[in-house]
């Protein structure tokens, strides 16, 4: 069986041999794949287009490193080509739960103006306009694994917790409320904080624009963690500027790296993070067990864990 990892892995990859002696492991620069495609059975990284996949005689699975599969709808023919796309579903979630609260904890205690008082060696301890999050309402778009961990969470401080979801989900115990799609005014209008975590499909992208923006709370809070061009940005700068919006974190924009003219580089009260959100070293522990477990059930034939329906995109 012949493993082509388009990803890079480093020290982790002789262990893989040494687990499994029988696999031929051929490690590449991502874009010399479609060199060494031909008789692989199957590829370690994502982002596969419809030249690498024809090129591809034998290809049977694909794992991407990450939770976001939204390249498969750009790959011509995968959709009908009967191979199996898994992903790192859950491996981030935890990580991605903990940058939210800090994003929106940096901004209820006040740490940016603290930071910049410790900077000018100045005892700022009268100022007294923090804000404390519990019993405030939390709403989450999209309860698969990110926004569950963020709503365990939310739970934990004493808020009360709303969430949405496209696909008819058992409520857990954490959260009060779970709605479907024509939900969202509800939720918009009822969240002190509202965090966007649902994966970026043809039916999602522009989903949270200006008009759901401009119905938030006022003085609300936005987080942005699973996806860019899901959320207007252009309307989250203008919400910050105007007062509208407390806080936004963000840590994915419709193009990445963001542009040096985005609005939002200028906005007020906001927290720009480079799609980091989901780093950490058990992050990275968790993501390649996932695809050493997976080895080893396709060796043996077994089912894949994590696999995607590559029509829908997650």
């Amino acid at each position: 069986m012949k493993v082509v990892m388009a990803w890079s892995h480093g020290a982790d990859v002789p262990a893989l041999r040494a687990a499994y002696p029988g696999l031929e492991i051929v490690e590449v620069e991502r874009a010399s794949l479609v060199d060494v495609i031909g008789d692989a059975d199957v590829v370690y990284g994502g982002g596969l287009t419809g030249t690498e996949l024809r090129a591809a005689h034998r290809l049977k699975w694909i794992h991407s490193p990450g939770a976001g599969v939204e390249w498969v709808h750009a790959c011509d023919g995968l959709a009908d080509s009967g191979v199996t796309v898994t992903n790192t579903r859950g491996a981030h979630a935890q990580t991605i739960a903990e940058h939210t609260f800090a994003m929106l904890l940096y901004f209820t205690r006040g740490l940016g103006r603290l930071i910049d008082a410790q900077r000018e060696h100045r005892w700022a301890g009268n100022y007294l306009d923090n804000v404390g999050i519990s019993g405030m309402t939390f709403g989450v778009i999209g309860l698969g694994r990110i926004g569950t961990e963020i709503a365990k969470r939310a739970h934990a401080f004493d808020m009360h917790v709303l969430a949405l979801d496209a696909n008819d989900v058992p409520r857990p115990s954490f959260v009060d409320r779970v709605l479907r799609v024509d939900g969202l005014p509800t939720l918009v209008a009822e969240s002190d904080v509202i965090a966007v975590a649902i994966p970026i499909t043809p039916e999602t992208r522009g989903f949270y624009h200006a008009g759901h923006i401009k119905a938030m709370r006022p003085r609300s809070y936005l987080m942005v963690l699973s996806r860019g061009g899901i959320v207007d940005e252009a309307a989250v700068a203008s919400a910050l500027h105007s007062g509208h919006l407390a806080g936004a974190g963000l840590d994915v924009f419709g193009n990445e790296p963001l542009e040096e003219g985005s609005p939002l580089w200028g906005a007020p009260n906001v927290l720009l993070t480079p799609h980091v959100s989901g780093t950490s070293h058990q992050t990275t522990s968790l993501n390649w067990g996932m695809f050493v477990e997976n080895v080893g059930r396709f060796e043996k034939g077994e089912a894949l864990q994590n696999v995607i329906d590559v029509r829908r995109g997650y």
